[in-house]
């Protein structure tokens, strides 16, 4: 049948693309083929945590050509939520029904057929994202790899191990207790940071994401010590808020991390070694940090952070320490008020909504267009966790979340070139988010929890391999690494025009490579860096730089198949076209009219009614609307 019945994606069928505002009206539109003979049709529609369908009667609303009609209706939905829908049908020839063929497209399905819904996500209608992020590019540093401006540092404990050469890998090998310390330094710091900035600004970085830089006794500094202090290696209070008047005055924003779901054992709460003197709710009850954990058996049995006894998990519905974090003079306002621009919260889907509605409101209450952003793994609008769908982008709490479903589309598909499954993977995330967090997503392609891009590109697979094979093949060899960095440039293109804020690990842009933590975590090496690649990231800040449609455009896929993928972006004022070609040889691809002879603004070959396509790299081309 050559009638499309329904397509989610079309504004033709549904009015408002993609998730939509509460009380807001959305048309919907089924066509049907005249022969099909329809005397009713229902528009089925069930909130996620309910268990019965609201039918909508549709009506008959003319005829879309000489063989078929048109059934419409108009609703709007009062509660945020998940929902789900599809259509029922009655003929003559009995009932059948209209569900998702898994790329928005309606297809005609029996009773007794495995059927898939259409989602819809409705969200509060005042919900309003920072505009600063929208159009800018996030940088995220590793405080302790990147920078050592040499100050001297004072109270440093004596129980850490500086290291003296920055181009050493980091230590992994367990002590003789079978414990991993990670307590080895490169000494990297906040003066350094700022040190930076004019190399950051220069690559047009507009937002920096800082990973924990809380006092701790680790150098990745996720077993928080103390939330009100910076850790002594990193420096000050003063110097951070250098650093935070440095970066505004060229136009760079600050986003610490918040790890608030457990803290160090070897803290000022807990002080299980007694650091911090006699107090510390390992030691008396009387601890004003007591009620902060859940004992077992007291003091030794406690719940942790997935069974690390070194991270002792804090209740956050205590009023005790959301209080701390959220209240008057707490962790949030305090920093907030040095300068910091937002925050990201560390493992955000093992913290009640409670607690994550507590810091948002501290968050916007302290500075209104702070940014509030989570880490969550998977689609942040299907996430189930705590026994519930979770509420993280419906308006009442994340502006946004770290993207790994865009992320592992782009490395998918510059790795193994199956562009159905990009485009695929790609709208399903564009057609769940609402459209004021999909415009400030952090769509990284690696972090300090992932392998590094380009070895995650070319590298072998390491999932059966353990940390002495990760060591041993942590250099790539010569033609692995060439063939490295061109994908690397093609996953970057398509990771910067994408919806969303493209988000760079420190040293992806020059080349860096390394397995899972800590060869991930090495210290930038700055003797050694790969300009070719360097200059390509520049160029790709620009094109955002200089593009509207790249803060809030539509996306439209034009072609996905063969190992190339093709997508515009589009606004009131100029549209983008990339072109990603994944095969191992150059293509011609034949443009569209409205694209013949447009700009080219990644080589200087020349555009004409087709434009060529070198392999494993991509065209972006501009026109004006």
């Amino acid at each position: 049948m050559s009638i499309i019945p329904y397509n989610s994606r079309d504004t033709f069928y549904k009015s408002l693309f993609g998730a939509v505002k509460n009380d807001t009206p959305v048309r919907f539109k089924i066509v049907m083929p005249r022969s099909f003979m329809c005397n009713g049709a229902f528009l089925c529609v069930r909130r996620d945590d309910e268990e019965d369908f609201t039918r909508y009667g549709m009506y008959w609303a003319g005829m879309f050509s000489e063989d078929s009609e048109v059934w419409d209706v108009e609703i709007s939905l009062e509660k945020t939520g998940l929902y789900w829908y599809h259509f029922d049908l009655s003929s003559p020839w009995g009932d059948s029904a209209l569900y998702n063929d898994g790329n928005g497209i309606g297809r005609f399905l029996s009773a007794d057929t495995e059927r898939t819904e259409w989602q819809l996500t409705v969200y509060q209608k005042n919900f309003k994202t920072p505009d600063w992020l929208k159009g800018g590019v996030i940088y995220q540093i590793f405080p302790d790899r990147f920078y050592n401006s040499g100050s001297k540092k004072k109270r440093v404990p004596s129980d850490r191990i500086i290291r003296d050469d920055v181009h050493a890998l980091p230590y992994w090998r367990p002590n003789e207790d079978g414990k991993v310390l990670n307590n080895d330094y490169f000494g990297g710091d906040l003066k350094g940071i700022e040190k930076k900035l004019p190399y950051l600004q220069d690559l047009g970085i507009t937002c920096i994401y800082l990973n924990p830089i809380f006092e701790a006794h680790s150098n990745h500094r996720y077993n928080t010590a103390d939330y009100m202090k910076t850790d002594p290696l990193l420096g000050t209070e003063e110097d951070f808020v250098n650093l935070c008047k440095a970066a505004h005055k060229k136009g760079i924003r600050i986003i610490l991390d918040g790890v608030f779901s457990h803290t160090g054992d070897d803290s000022i709460y807990f002080n299980k070694y007694r650091r911090y003197g006699d107090g510390g709710a390992y030691n008396t009850k009387k601890s004003p940090y007591y009620k902060w954990y859940d004992f077992f058996k007291y003091p030794d049995e406690y719940r942790s952070w997935w069974g690390f006894e070194t991270l002792p998990e804090v209740n956050e519905e205590s009023k005790e320490y959301t209080e701390f974090i959220t209240g008057k003079n707490g962790v949030i306002e305090k920093w907030l008020t040095l300068g910091a621009d937002g925050w990201r919260l560390d493992v955000a889907d093992e913290l009640p909504d409670s607690f994550i509605d507590a810091v948002r409101r501290a968050v916007k209450r302290v500075k209104p267009d702070a940014l509030l952003l989570g880490e969550v793994w998977e689609d942040a609008t299907t996430k189930f966790s705590y026994g519930q769908r979770r509420n993280f982008l419906l308006g009442r709490q994340f502006d946004s979340i770290m993207n790994y479903p865009f992320a592992n589309a782009v490395l998918e598909f510059a790795r193994y070139g199956e562009a159905e499954k990009f485009s695929r993977s790609i709208m399903e995330i564009v057609e769940n988010y609402p459209a004021e967090a999909l415009n400030v997503m952090m769509n990284h392609i690696g972090t300090h929890d992932t392998q590094r891009a380009i070895t995650s590109l070319v590298g072998e697979n390491s999932e059966n391999h353990g940390r002495l094979w990760q060591e041993k093949h942590h250099n790539l060899p010569k033609n692995k690494k060439i063939k490295g960095i061109r994908l690397l440039k093609l996953a970057s293109s398509i990771q910067f025009m994408l919806p969303g804020v493209p988000s760079v690990y420190y040293g992806d842009e020059i080349g860096m490579q390394g397995y899972k933590d800590p060869f991930n975590r090495c210290y930038f090496d700055w003797d050694n860096q790969d300009a070719e690649l360097s200059e390509h990231y520049k160029k790709l800040c620009k094109i955002r730089r200089e593009n509207s449609c790249l803060k809030d455009g539509r996306i439209f896929f034009v072609s996905s198949m063969l190992g190339c993928t093709a997508f515009r972006r589009t606004d009131g004022h100029n549209s983008l076209l990339i072109i990603a070609n994944r095969n191992e040889e150059d293509i011609v691809y034949n443009l569209p009219a409205e694209w013949q002879y447009a700009e080219n603004l990644m080589t200087s070959d020349g555009v004409t009614d087709s434009v060529t396509v070198k392999k494993t790299s991509a065209v972006i081309l501009r026109k004006t609307i």
